[in-house]
C-alpha cells in the first residue's frame, strides 16, 4: 500500500446494476490517502461504472461511500470533494482556457482576484498559462486536457478521479499528460483513481485494481523503484 496509510475512501458492500443486468456485483475496496490507483479489466468489466460510483455520478443499489468515515453515498457529485477529468475534455467551446479553468469559482461567486490568482497557479501547474485567451478549437487535444485537468484543480480538491483521460491522444502527448497526473500525486500530494484499458501503464501506477465482470480479481500494490523520478526535471512537460 502507497500513500499515507490513511484511508480517504471505502467503499462497503457496493453493488450496481443497469436494466436489471448486475455490472457490479456487492464489492469492498479501500483507498489510501496519496495513492495513484488505476482501474483495469476488459471493456464492460464495471471500471467506469465504480469511478461515477465514486464520483456520485450514479448512486449504489447496496452498499456505502464513505469519505474518511463519513458516509456520502448520496451526496451529488457538487458536494464531494472529488472532482473529475474526463475522456472527452467537455470544455465549453466558446469561453478561453482562462474563463473555462475560472468557472466553477465564478459559480460560487469568488472575489475576481482570488480568481486571477488560483486561475493563474493551475494554467502554470500544468503549463497553459501562455495559452490563457485560446478559446479550444484553437487547442490541440493534450493541450484541452490539459485544460480539463487545470479546471478539475481549481478548487484544489484531494481527490481526481479521470476516465481514460489519456485514451484519445497520441503516444508522445498521452505520455506527457500522465507524467502531470504523476506530479499532481507524488509532488502535489493528491490522490488520483484513474480508469485505463492499456496495462502497459500499470506499473507507473502506486497500486493497480482488476476487475472481471464486476470483480476484482487483482489488488497490486506497484513497488515504484524510481519513485518520484518519473516526474521529469522541473516538474511537467
Amino acid at each position: 500500500m502507497n500513500g499515507t496509510g490513511q484511508t480517504i475512501i471505502q467503499l462497503q458492500g457496493v453493488g450496481k446494476s443497469f436494466g436489471g443486468r448486475e455490472v457490479l456485483p456487492p464489492l469492498d475496496l479501500d483507498i489510501y490517502h496519496g495513492e495513484f490507483i488505476t482501474l483495469l479489466g476488459p471493456s464492460g468489466c464495471g471500471k467506469t461504472t465504480l469511478l461515477r460510483l465514486i464520483g456520485g455520478f450514479e448512486q449504489p443499489d447496496a452498499g456505502r461511500v464513505l469519505l474518511a468515515g463519513s458516509d456520502i453515498t448520496d451526496l451529488p457529485p457538487n458536494q464531494r470533494p472529488v472532482n473529475t477529468v474526463f475522456q472527452s475534455y467537455a470544455l465549453f467551446p466558446h469561453m478561453t482556457v482562462f474563463e473555462n479553468v475560472a468557472y466553477g469559482l465564478r459559480a460560487e461567486q469568488r472575489p475576481e482576484d482570488e480568481i486571477r490568482t488560483r486561475v493563474a497557479q493551475v494554467l502554470a501547474m500544468v503549463q497553459m498559462i501562455e495559452l490563457a485567451e485560446r478559446k479550444p478549437d484553437q487547442l490541440s487535444g493534450g493541450q484541452q486536457q490539459r485544460v480539463a485537468i487545470a479546471r478539475a484543480l481549481i478548487n484544489d480538491p484531494p481527490i481526481l478521479v479521470a476516465d481514460e483521460p489519456t485514451g484519445s491522444l497520441d503516444s508522445i502527448t498521452a505520455d506527457h499528460i500522465f507524467e502531470v497526473f504523476e506530479h499532481l500525486v507524488y509532488e502535489q500530494g493528491k490522490t488520483i483513481i484513474m480508469v485505463t484499458h492499456d496495462n502497459s501503464l500499470a506499473p507507473r501506477f502506486s497500486r493497480h485494481v482488476t476487475l472481471v465482470d464486476g470483480e476484482i480479481v487483482s489488488d497490486v500494490d506497484t513497488a515504484r523503484a524510481a519513485g518520484p523520478a518519473l516526474v521529469s526535471e522541473g516538474g511537467p512537460k
